[in-house]
Order: structure tokens, then sequence, then C-alpha cells
């Protein structure tokens, strides 16, 4: 995320919590309770934003994982194209192999 990106996210939720304070002044809620529900909405979002970032934090669905998966297939995808057909059998042999002593 670039700095501007976030300036913008920030200048958003700021301006989003002065117009739902707004809303609950225009809907007859005195400015002290507007201002509490209002910051008790903010506070809501951000832990609800905290729950989603946890959790692909967790399950590794951030960018910079996603972003080395890619760079890693495409990585092996091409070391596996340059392989001879005789090192691709021999490969092939080695992988059976292995997969014969785990079964063992």
């Amino acid at each position: 995320m670039r700095r501007i990106d976030a300036l913008g996210i920030v200048l958003g939720v700021f301006i989003a919590g002065g117009l739902v304070y707004i809303i609950f002044q225009q809907f007859g809620v005195d400015s002290q309770s507007a201002g509490i529900w209002t910051q008790a909405l903010l506070v809501i979002g951000l832990i609800g934003w905290l729950l989603t970032y946890l959790f692909r934090a967790v399950n590794n669905q951030m960018t910079y994982h996603k972003q080395r998966q890619g760079y890693e297939d495409a990585y092996l995808t091409k070391r596996l194209e340059e392989l001879t057909p005789e090192e691709l059998e021999r490969l092939q042999a080695e992988i059976e192999q292995e997969q014969q002593s785990q079964v063992n």
C-alpha cells in the first residue's frame, strides 16, 4: 500500500465519522450521545478490520505470501521446463522411490 492510499483511507474514515455524527444529530440524538455512538461505530469497524487482518495473517492470505507463492511456482515451473527428458525421468524415479519408502 502506498502512503497516499493510507492517507486516503484515514481521510475517508475521518469524513465517514463526521457524516455519521451529523446523521445521528439529524435523527434527534443529542451531541454527546451522537459522539459516543459515532465513536462506538468507528471502534466496532476498527475491531472488524483487525479481525479480518488477523484471519488473513493466520491463513497465509496476505499479499506478500501470495506474491511469494506465485514467484516460487513460476520459478519451479521454469526449472521443470528446462530439464532434459533424461533428467525428468530420473527425477520421476526418485519421487516414486521416496513415495514407496514412505508407504513402507
